[in-house]
């Protein structure tokens, strides 16, 4: 499954030229992350509740091509390249219509929050992300 997020670039994600500061690039692929998951039923509240549970990044690569500016209409698509016991490999694009913006691959850890060390994945939520 290949989810899609709409994002708008606000002045707050610009420098004063207008162009997209490095680090909001971060910013729109972890709402997007995080809407993936929402979509499949997964709240981060919710995992944190009921599970002690949280998805936290522990590997990213991001590839920068083109920049985005102040007003452009992106789409985040997000994707599971690779589920294992205690992680997730999220492929992420930035997309502006068709031009490809900027690509990452994300390394997300499944963590016991009252340890910080990582568990593996409950398998009630493995199966929902094994079947996309």
């Amino acid at each position: 499954m290949t989810q899609q997020m709409p994002i708008r670039v606000y002045y707050e994600d610009t420098d004063a030229g207008g162009v997209v500061y490095h680090a909001r690039y971060l910013h729109f692929f972890e709402r997007a992350r995080t809407e993936f998951l929402r979509e499949l039923g997964f709240e981060q509240q919710k995992l944190l509740v009921d599970f002690h549970l949280a998805f936290v990044v522990r590997k990213m690569q991001i590839d920068y091509r083109t920049a985005a500016k102040l007003d452009d209409a992106l789409v985040v698509e997000t994707q599971i390249r690779q589920l294992k016991q205690a992680s997730i490999v999220f492929e992420q694009k930035l997309l502006r219509e068709d031009e490809l913006l900027s690509e990452a691959t994300v390394l997300v850890a499944t963590v016991d929050l009252s340890k910080m060390k990582p568990i593996p994945m409950p398998e009630e939520i493995r199966a929902v992300l094994a079947a996309e």
